[in-house]
Order: structure tokens, then C-alpha cells, then sequence
């Protein structure tokens, strides 16, 4: 079998197309007509040998060998776009605020601060990792030029819609959440102190349901939170990004408590026209999360396919 060379604009084609869950809107998005990427994507798969999406109703999913192809395709675009500007000698140089939501400080931070630093050096990167509220004063402001936040209806100049997370909710990992519906009994909240967009969803979840709620406990931080779940002082809702690993996700069917809507993750720049720094800092944080939707869509089918 001769060796197979993948073509970077056809990987390129085919990343942005799942990224952006349209393959018109990855032919827009790279100046080409959606008849040439349709004919990358016959190319890919002919050299991969295999199917690598599938129909689901009006629109496509990636298959087994689809999910494998992505991830690698992260990688070798990622791998072509800091050589190119290696050789080209334009080595990054200046200083990056970045701020995000707590919920991302032990989960994307540290893979988006090594991949940046790998590649630009000479980069200085202060990082805040704070609320919502907090975010988006310092990006209206001018003290962020990146933010990553939780879509909580304040429109900066400069943001864009990445992605979209479940809110769930969550208890303590061992299983015993202290609470049922039969007993009666208000539902325990565990909660950030307010302003919190997701506790008051929860809250408004419970009312629409009929429930009653009590606040069992307030935290001013993540840390604090994970841990009265943990200890089962109360229940919380959150996203399946970044959770402790003394917590775990709850289902409705199971608790007979309310579903939940789903929370925009957001990107805020402070300016229209980024520094090349930050601009290949947002191509990075960007790229994570991604990759972090990915996974979690794959822990949710391995978890519908275990029960």
C-alpha cells in the first residue's frame, strides 16, 4: 500500500466545515463554492478509505473514522500554521490579558497557555480567571483583549458564539445526592453568589416545574462549590466543561428534577482588528474548545450506549 499525503486545504475544509456544523457556511468562510468543498470532501474520503460522515436527518455527523480524521486533522493544521510562521519569520512578540470564566481555569487554561507558549515565546500572557460579570467589565473596559465567557445576553463589539454547552445538574460523585423527589422536601441548591446566570436558571427551571427550592449553600467560588456537592450539602448546575472529579452529572429522568436549557460559550475581543498575537491566541482557544465539544459528545454517546 503506497503512502497516503492528505492535502492541509482539504483538512482545512473538512475541520471548518465540522466546526462550524455547515459546509456552505466552511465554503463561505474560505472564499470557495460549496460544490469545490463538497469535492474536497470526496477527495478526503477517498483517500482515507472510508466514510468519515453519515446522514442524520437533514444534516451530517461525523462517523467513527470521521471523529478519528478530525482530531488528527487539528493537529497537522495547527502543526502547518506555526511553521508558517516560523519560516516566515515572524516570531510574536507583546503582551496578552486573557481572561476566563472559572468554570475553564483547570480545563482548557493550561492546554491553551502550552500551546501558545510552545510556539510564541517571547509572548507574555497574563491570564484572569474570574466570573462572568467580571469578564465582561474588563473586556467593555480595555483591560482583556480575549474573553472567553458564558453567553449571558451582554453584547460586547467584538464576540462571537463558539459553541454551546448543556447545563446539567450536578451532585456528589459517590451517587448519594441527599435528596428525592418523593420525599417532599424543597430541592437543596448549591449556588455562586449571585449575579449567577446558571443559578438563576435553575431557578427558573424549578418554578416552571412546580418545585420547591431551598439555598443550602453559597460559595463566592467554583472550588467552594465542588466541594459542598461533594459533601452532598446541596445540588448545583453547571456544564459538563471542567467539572471536579468529586462531582457528577445528573439526569432528569433519573432525579425527576426539570430539564435544563443549553449555555452559549462566548469569545469577546477587545478590538476589531486584533494584534497577530491575539488573534492567533483566539485561533488556539478556539481550536480547544472544539476539541473539548468532541469529547464530550463522544462521553455522551458511550453513556447512552451503556444503559
Amino acid at each position: 500500500m503506497g503512502h497516503v499525503t492528505f492535502d492541509l486545504d482539504v483538512l482545512r475544509s473538512f475541520v471548518t466545515g465540522v466546526e462550524l456544523g455547515s459546509f456552505a457556511k466552511a465554503a463561505e468562510r474560505l472564499g470557495r463554492s460549496t460544490s469545490a468543498v463538497s469535492t474536497q470532501l470526496q477527495k478526503l474520503e477517498g483517500q482515507a478509505g472510508t466514510a468519515l460522515l453519515r446522514r442524520a436527518g437533514r444534516g451530517l455527523v461525523l462517523t467513527e473514522a470521521g471523529e478519528t480524521m478530525l482530531a488528527y486533522a487539528r493537529r497537522l493544521l495547527e502543526i502547518n500554521d506555526e511553521a508558517a510562521a516560523a519560516v516566515r519569520g515572524v516570531e510574536l512578540e507583546g503582551w496578552i490579558r486573557l481572561g476566563m470564566q472559572e468554570d475553564f481555569g483547570e480545563s482548557l487554561l493550561p492546554e491553551v497557555l502550552g500551546r501558545f507558549a510552545r510556539a510564541h515565546p517571547k509572548v507574555r500572557i497574563e491570564a484572569r480567571v474570574v466570573r462572568n460579570a467580571e469578564l465582561m467589565d474588563r473586556i467593555v473596559s480595555g483591560r482583556l483583549d480575549l474573553a472567553l465567557a458564558w453567553g449571558s445576553g451582554v453584547a460586547t463589539p467584538f464576540h462571537e458564539t463558539i459553541a454551546e454547552f448543556p447545563m446539567c445538574w450536578i451532585g456528589p460523585a459517590d451517587g448519594d445526592i441527599g435528596w428525592s423527589i418523593t420525599s417532599g422536601d424543597p430541592v437543596p441548591l448549591a449556588s455562586l453568589e449571585a449575579p449567577c446566570l446558571i443559578r438563576t436558571a435553575a431557578t427558573e427551571a424549578l418554578d416552571r416545574a412546580g418545585l420547591a427550592w431551598r439555598q443550602a449553600f453559597v460559595s463566592p467560588s467554583l472550588s467552594g462549590l465542588w466541594a459542598a456537592t461533594a459533601a452532598g450539602l446541596g445540588l448545583t448546575v453547571r456544564t459538563p466543561l471542567g467539572l471536579s472529579p468529586r462531582v457528577r452529572p445528573l439526569t432528569s429522568a433519573a432525579t425527576g428534577l426539570p430539564g435544563l436549557p443549553k449555555l452559549d460559550l462566548v469569545l469577546h475581543r477587545g478590538e476589531a482588528d486584533p494584534s497577530p498575537a491575539v488573534a492567533r491566541l483566539a485561533q488556539i482557544v478556539q481550536h480547544s474548545v472544539m476539541e473539548e465539544v468532541t469529547r464530550q459528545i463522544r462521553l455522551d454517546a458511550s453513556t447512552r450506549q451503556s444503559f
